[in-house]
């Protein structure tokens, strides 16, 4: 029965469309259950409920989650990228100062032109 329509090209894009749309909706449903429990601005009685409706409806429940909650979500991905990389450049040892300095070494050098300088050394003073 698995091979009743035979081995063909158009079966082979079938299944890969249908495994493609499988890992797609479960990394769907990862993100949204992991910025789930980590949210801090609701209580575990909204957490739950979020669970429940999820559980109970996941197609529905992950595309209201994703249409209420999504400039929330990103906001929340940024802020957590943002202190990740302020935690390696503490541990590292990173410096603005150093980087700027190391910045100028190459200007001076002639390995980066003065815009290049500028625009990077703007870009490490956000």
């Amino acid at each position: 029965m698995l091979f009743q329509g035979g081995f063909t090209f158009a079966n082979f894009l079938a299944d890969v469309l249908a495994v493609f749309f499988f890992v797609a909706w479960f990394w769907l449903l990862i993100t949204v259950t992991r910025d789930l429990f980590r949210r801090k601005d609701i209580s575990g009685w909204g957490k739950a409920l979020w669970i429940i409706l999820v559980l109970l409806t996941p197609y529905l429940g992950v595309f209201v989650y994703l249409i209420t909650q999504g400039r929330a979500m990103a906001d929340r991905a940024g802020q957590e990228a943002q202190q990740a990389r302020d935690e390696v450049r503490r541990v590292v040892g990173f410096s603005v100062a150093d980087e700027i300095e190391k910045l100028d070494r190459l200007k001076t050098s002639g390995s980066i032109s003065p815009e290049e300088f500028a625009r990077l050394r703007a870009k490490l003073v956000e």
